[in-house]
């Protein structure tokens, strides 16, 4: 499993950093060369734009794994993009 946590630190100044969300990414085709991934997210509410906590839930089907782990990552935040999101 790949857990990123993204945390935001205001001008740099680590005393001030928060968590703002976090996704997992989970194999489902026992490391199989070309698998199917579970992800699921969650991001904190944003006062700047009033936007609600929220979490979603999808899929990464099809995943070369020989891939760098950049690339795992850029697929499910796509996956993501097009997630239906509910509010928490």
């Amino acid at each position: 499993m790949l857990i990123i946590d993204i945390e935001l630190a205001p001008g740099g100044a680590e005393q001030l950093r928060k968590s703002i969300a976090s996704v997992r990414v989970s194999n489902l085709s026992n490391l199989a060369d070309v698998s199917d991934y579970a992800v699921v997210a969650m991001e904190a509410a944003n006062p700047l734009t009033g936007a609600p906590a929220r979490i979603a839930e999808c899929t990464v089907v099809n995943h070369p794994r020989r891939q760098s782990v950049f690339a795992l990552l850029r697929a499910a935040a796509e996956a993501l993009e097009g997630a239906d999101w509910v509010e928490l």
